[in-house]
């Protein structure tokens, strides 16, 4: 089962809760992508809503893998296995507990304003998420609630990992989940439409909530986009998938090229995705492999390969609706730096903007030469190697070629404020690259 967006899934899964309507229940949702899943379960229910706010404390290098989480009233978890593992110091994950415990504060200061948490004293608490990967942050939120002194606690998804979802129900008195599928590998992928939770949605459900306010099921807080669809496109003689956002009366279109490793679902691409989304940019991110392909480590590297198919889904994307005429950048990490810079340069496609993010653009061999589009170069200063790779790429280019140094970042930029640099430095270049201003620009230098 796919289901078509949280509000769908909520309403589903509120379907399965219907025998705790008797139970006086409390309905908890984890911002911020829980909180539309549990607001369709609390209209259901006719229970009250309220946000259980917990924080995901990821490994520096890998900030997905989580290797702990922290809640509300002091709670901190640890996961020994994953600690132990990656040989993380006490100052290594006080540093990511810090950061995390200043955006958890936020976020309870900006979801509940001046109103109280709900008590949860000797009631049936409901913990709801848009689905459990990991179970970080549900195994955090658990322990919350039990700290609060519910009588019961049921924790609730449309979907999630089965041996996650065994290892939770240590945790919960009760776990439900309508989808338990043998290989899963991110939330998003079982969702038609996974865009990103706005602050600004989450206080607005919580309000009407609250209120008891009348309207449409999830009616959207934001303006909605034009499109925010998983898609399927036909590359060669296979199947990719992707997620395209357009957001209303577009200024131009990134594609994503990712790394080796990665996919649609990284965390990081699509916080940078969401910042272009917010300028104006419509994005797309795609899987430039398919998942029997990605075991074969020879095809991760396949530069010919990856750029190729690059190619084709840029060909396929300017014959579709609200993208034609856009002009078009490319945004690639690792690996895929090297095939958005071999893409670029093929005739076949007009690129008008490239962003490589922590990249090896030396993938790209000779093509680099023949690159047209200007190119911003993105590296952590602490990336030595690839910092390197990055100078010789620079000067191997004959077109516009910018180099931005993230001071202190490392190769993923997990260090407190990079990611966001990254986020900044790239709005910044594709707008001034194909929004309006260069448009005209262009058009200026190209009358007699």
């Amino acid at each position: 089962m796919v289901f078509l967006d949280r509000a769908d899934a909520g309403r589903q899964l509120a379907a399965r809760l219907r025998q705790l309507q008797a139970a006086d229940p409390v309905v908890l949702g984890l911002p911020r992508g829980g909180v539309p899943v549990a607001f369709e379960v609390a209209r259901t229910l006719g229970a009250p809503l309220d946000v259980i706010v917990v924080r995901k404390l990821g490994v520096p290098y890998q900030p997905e893998w989580a290797f702990g989480a922290i809640g509300e009233a002091g709670v901190r978890v640890l996961n020994e296995s994953v600690v132990k593992g990656t040989g993380l110091t006490d100052a290594e994950m006080s540093a990511v507990e810090s950061r995390e415990r200043e955006e958890l504060l936020r976020r309870v200061e900006r979801y509940r304003d001046e109103n109280a948490r709900i008590p949860l004293a000797g009631r049936t608490a409901i913990i709801v998420d848009d689905g459990v990967a990991t179970g970080a942050t549900a195994r955090a939120a658990c322990q919350v609630v039990r700290a609060a002194g519910a009588a019961r606690i049921v924790l609730a998804v449309p979907v999630g990992a089965r041996d996650t979802l065994a290892e939770l129900s240590k945790e919960a008195d009760e776990v439900i989940c309508l989808e338990q599928p043998s290989w899963f590998h991110a939330v998003g992928q079982w969702y038609y439409r996974f865009g990103q939770t706005s602050d600004r949605k989450v206080t607005d459900l919580l309000r009407r909530a609250a209120q008891n306010a009348p309207g449409p099921l999830s009616a959207p807080a934001d303006d909605p986009p034009l499109r925010d669809d998983e898609v399927r496109v036909i590359a060669g003689k296979v199947e990719l998938v992707g997620h395209l956002t357009i957001p209303e009366q577009p200024i131009g279109m990134v594609v994503f090229a990712h790394g080796s490793g990665s996919s649609r679902h990284s965390p990081r691409n699509r916080y940078v995705a969401s910042v272009l989304n917010q300028a104006g940019l419509g994005t797309f991110l795609f899987d430039l492999l398919t998942l029997e392909e990605e075991v074969d480590r020879a095809r991760v590297f396949d530069i010919d390969l990856l750029a190729r198919r690059l190619v084709e889904v840029t060909t396929w994307l300017t014959r579709q609706q609200y993208v034609a005429g856009l002009r078009i950048g490319y945004f690639g990490a690792s690996t895929g730096a090297g095939a958005a810079l071999s893409a670029a340069a093929d005739a076949q496609v007009e690129i008008d903007a490239v962003v490589s993010r922590g990249g090896r653009p030396d993938l790209a061999g000779d093509r680099l030469a023949d690159v047209q589009a200007p190119t911003l170069l993105i590296v952590g200063g602490h990336d030595t190697v690839v910092l390197e790779l990055n100078q010789l790429a620079q000067a191997a280019m004959s077109c516009e070629a910018a180099l931005a140094v993230v001071p202190g970042a490392t190769h993923l930029f997990a260090e407190p404020g990079a990611l966001e640099k990254v986020a900044e430095l790239a709005r910044d270049w594709f707008v001034a690259q194909l929004g309006p201003i260069a448009a005209e620009h262009r058009s200026g230098a190209e009358t007699p």
